[in-house]
């Protein structure tokens, strides 16, 4: 017996080892994957936006680019594209306008509890329509109703004055209830949603198309 030559399988020093092997293993790919991931969602600069680098979260000042959503034949869905600039509330904001703006427009969002009854970059409730491509919908384009229905010339102050009066121009059967937004409150929101219509989000919403196709995003 004492001579018996014992399986690998059976060796309790073999399972040990290969144990400490995938463990070490597991936390060295653990490890990447994380820096990884903190590199693909962390902010660009407004210096990316300048060289036309392609980050997955733009920088603030995308806010003063035009946004489309366009179709990539490689990853097979679409992606945000970001164009030539255009004036946003009639200017083009600084780095810092930009990012007090969309400071304010996300502080809003949380204290009006948007996320109780609409989608915010897969968080929130299916109550109301997703927001996280609502600044590409055509709704709110030249060709749209809610430019003609609020009496405004761009898509950013429609989409303020509807903010600040959603009773007054009901667009969906659940109408949004009037939440005392000011107007200060609405350019934030309007730009928090306008910046998170630039973010990558890997064709997420799913089937959201090109702009032309739009009809729910509201």
């Amino acid at each position: 017996m004492a001579n018996e030559n014992l399986s690998v399988w059976t060796s309790i020093p073999f399972w040990r080892k290969s144990a400490a092997w995938v463990t070490g293993f597991a936390s060295m790919l653990l490890i990447w994957l994380t820096f990884d991931t903190l590199g693909q969602i962390s902010m660009g600069t407004d210096d990316d936006l300048k060289a036309g680098t392609i980050k997955r979260v733009p920088a603030p000042t995308v806010i003063n680019h035009k946004i489309t959503y366009e179709m990539s034949t490689k990853r097979g869905h679409e992606v945000p594209v970001i164009g030539e600039k255009e004036p946003f509330f009639g200017k083009e904001h600084t780095v810092e306008e930009a990012a007090a703006l969309l400071h304010l427009g996300k502080l809003t969002s949380q204290t009006k509890n948007c996320m109780n009854c609409h989608t915010l970059l897969g968080n929130g409730a299916y109550y109301a329509p997703d927001l996280t491509k609502a600044w590409l919908d055509p709704m709110w384009s030249e060709t749209g109703p809610m430019m003609a229905m609020t009496g405004k010339s761009t898509r950013e102050e429609a989409m303020a004055e509807f903010l600040m009066h959603p009773s007054t121009y009901p667009t969906h059967a659940r109408m949004m209830p009037e939440l005392g937004i000011t107007e200060d409150e609405a350019k934030g929101l309007v730009a928090f949603l306008k910046h998170m219509s630039s973010i990558d989000t890997n064709g997420f919403p799913r089937n959201f198309g090109k702009e032309e196709g739009l009809t729910n995003a509201h």
